[in-house]
């Protein structure tokens, strides 16, 4: 079976840097696919614009989804992922700098599987990463899309 794509949803390009390495550290195969804001993000979901074509934009397995993005915001992103029946079985972890109370019920409110702070120091950072890695790469099981779908 091969490897599902992680989407992942960040505007800051050295924490793109630091999280692709630190999953690539941890042996994680997986293709990352970056979506630069949050409009971006849905247009892969949804195979629109630049994504049209299937080849370029394949069903990811895991979401890293920052909250603050421009276009639009990693809250509503997420409401919007979680509130469609055809994607709301891909697990979504929110891996942000917001460390806010209501950053972190807003996105558990709205279906998020995880909530992770970003710390600000480095091997800190880089640590969480490859946690996230292990966990949701690794060890956690995906529903097959075929068979979520039939229990939508």
């Amino acid at each position: 079976m091969m490897a599902l794509p992680i989407l992942l949803v960040e505007d800051n390009p050295d924490h793109v840097l630091i999280i692709s390495r630190g999953l690539r550290g941890h042996h994680v195969v997986n293709e990352i696919k970056v979506a630069v804001d949050g409009q971006e993000a849905m247009d892969y979901l949804y195979r629109q614009g630049k994504y049209a074509e299937p080849e370029a934009a394949p069903r990811p397995g895991l979401i890293l989804l920052d909250i603050k993005l421009p276009k639009l915001n990693g809250l509503e992103v997420l409401r919007r992922i979680k509130s469609d029946p055809s994607l709301k079985t891909i697990p979504v972890v929110m891996l942000t700098s917001s460390d806010q109370e209501v950053d972190i019920v807003k996105s558990y409110m709205n279906g998020a599987n995880s909530y992770v702070s970003k710390p600000m120091d480095f091997v800190e950072f880089t640590a969480a990463v490859n946690n996230l890695g292990i966990y949701w790469v690794m060890l956690n099981k995906l529903a097959k899309e075929s068979l979520a779908e039939s229990y939508a």
